[in-house]
């Protein structure tokens, strides 16, 4: 990738940790999806990264609420957006997150690159808020790569840590990932890669040889810093509610959209542009959409 190719400009619609007491704009039914993706499409986002909820907002892994969520979006943005869905869990068994990988054939599906532990720590409490081990092992996504190439589902591979990256071309010498890769590098959380600017050039270094697509996800308040350093490197750049919930000058965003904004005003000024949809497609090397 170089600076004179355009950015893919993410969106990461809700998670599935955060919610409304902590941010009233997290959208919970399908119809609160569908306008989340409308501001995101609206302000220059082209690529929609989905964790399902059911109308409480409690975190969803049936396939009748990723359907419904798929079927709001592509009501209201049409063919404005990629989707993509997670496949991360902890707990829930790789046959129910296949299920609605199969039924719902989303563009795009992120896929952990391995395990770590997971944790969030409280200098003020000198204690973790949580603490898990995140496990990803290579029998799991190996099955996950496995379901996405039978139903022509563009793997997102989430990286976390340096590691997590060298872990690809094990995959790529088994046949079971065809270039262009896909890759997100993920900093921020703790117990994978610190969130610095360094880090990052050092884990886009790190990728298998080939013009490969990546992108960065900041996790937190060092995610605009994050931005500023992928736009700079030459990389795509996600924002969304899942991430981090405040713009750079600390005020809580109203909506995907104002996130959205910001990344593209981000894009902007550092001279690059945002892709348009095609060229989101394009890049990302997924089929050609099913004309009627």
């Amino acid at each position: 990738m170089a600076l004179e190719h355009p950015v893919i400009i993410t969106g990461s619609i809700s998670g599935s940790l955060a919610n409304r007491d902590q941010c009233p704009a997290i959208p919970y039914t399908p119809a609160e999806y569908a306008a989340e993706a409308r501001r995101i499409v609206d302000e220059g986002g082209v690529h929609i990264h989905i964790h399902a909820r059911a109308p409480d907002g409690a975190p969803s892994y049936e396939v009748e609420d990723f359907a419904a969520i798929q079927a709001a979006i592509v009501a209201e943005v049409g063919d404005g957006a990629i989707i993509n869905f997670s496949t991360g869990a902890m707990g829930v068994p790789v046959e129910k997150r296949v299920a609605y990988l199969r039924a719902c054939k989303p563009d795009v599906a992120a896929l952990n690159m391995g395990s770590m532990n997971y944790a969030k720590y409280s200098e003020r409490r000198k204690s973790f808020v949580f603490n898990a081990v995140f496990a990803n092992p290579f029998d799991e996504i190996i099955a996950f790569l496995e379901v996405m190439r039978e139903e022509r589902i563009k793997p997102e591979h989430e990286c976390f840590d340096t590691g997590h990256v060298a872990s690809l071309w094990p995959l790529i010498d088994m046949g079971l990932l065809d270039a262009p890769l896909h890759v997100d590098f993920v900093m921020g959380v703790l117990g994978g890669v610190a969130p610095t600017a360094r880090n990052l050039a050092a884990m886009v270094d790190n990728l298998p040889p080939g013009d490969h697509h990546w992108g960065v996800i900041g996790i937190g308040r060092p995610q605009w810093m994050l931005v500023a350093a992928a736009l700079t490197l030459g990389g795509s750049i996600r924002v969304g509610l899942e991430d981090n919930l405040y713009l750079p000058d600390g005020t809580m965003a109203r909506s995907n959209g104002e996130l959205i904004a910001r990344a593209r005003r981000l894009t902007e000024d550092v001279g690059r542009r945002p892709a348009t949809v095609e060229e989101a497609r394009r890049i990302l090397a997924l089929p050609a959409r099913a004309t009627a």
